[in-house]
């Protein structure tokens, strides 16, 4: 880790596209924590045709929320994995208030206190363009976008050489399908988590670098 920790256990907010699982790869280099993106998880889930894969792929390509029953107990299974004193950020988990309390629940009979919830920031026509451009390596799970991150052989993983593809949930409608959704069920939880003192807003705009240092400096001065 290149710097003290100042927070073990965080949550990141942010709408489709605001660079919730990039700022989580800093965090996670940064400070030593394990990234948990319930995407990820999911998707995984999907692609091995599991039980939960089955259950949620049809929620997932429609750009609905996957039911809170299925991600609550998908959630305590792996926060139980990591033992009592991992830290961790949670990547897209919660989503809706009822899962928030759902893990306010996990967390008090782990012993683990949250110490932030950062909310990314970033305006309607900007998440589009960051989403419609997004191409993924459906091999090794590198990420590129047509206009600001090319690979260098159009439509070729750079990484691996398999061909990119557009995920069901970042084209047109179901992005705005995302959108809505998000303001519905999960912009609730910045009230929730405001309410509790935990809330930190950044400007997801200003460039990723810039975006990773206000987030620590952030965190950092909530935990002095």
């Amino acid at each position: 880790m290149s710097s003290e920790l100042c927070g073990s256990h965080i949550i990141l907010l942010g709408a489709p596209g605001a660079g919730k699982g990039t700022q989580a790869a800093y965090l996670r280099d940064e400070w030593g924590l394990t990234h948990i993106s319930t995407g990820d998880i999911l998707r995984a889930e999907v692609r091995e045709d599991t039980a939960l894969g089955q259950q949620a792929k049809g929620y997932m390509d429609r750009g609905e929320l996957v039911p809170d029953e299925l991600i609550i107990r998908m959630m305590e299974g792996r926060l139980k994995l990591l033992g009592e004193a991992a830290g961790y950020i949670l990547d897209g988990f919660p989503r809706t208030v009822a899962q928030a309390e759902a893990l306010d629940e996990m967390l008090q009979r782990l012993g683990h206190t949250l110490d932030a919830v950062v909310d990314l920031v970033v305006p309607d026509e900007e998440l589009i363009r960051r989403l419609t451009g997004r191409r993924i390596c459906p091999n090794c799970s590198a990420v590129y976008h047509v206009d600001t991150m090319p690979s260098t052989v159009a439509g070729i993983c750079d990484a691996c050489g398999a061909t990119l593809i557009q995920r069901k949930d970042d084209q047109p409608e179901a992005i705005n399908n995302r959108l809505e959704v998000y303001k519905a069920q999960t912009a609730p939880l910045i009230a929730y988590y405001q309410a509790r003192g935990k809330l930190i807003t950044i400007d997801g705009t200003i460039g990723v670098p810039d975006v990773a240092a206000e987030i620590r400096q952030a965190i950092c001065k909530v935990g002095e």
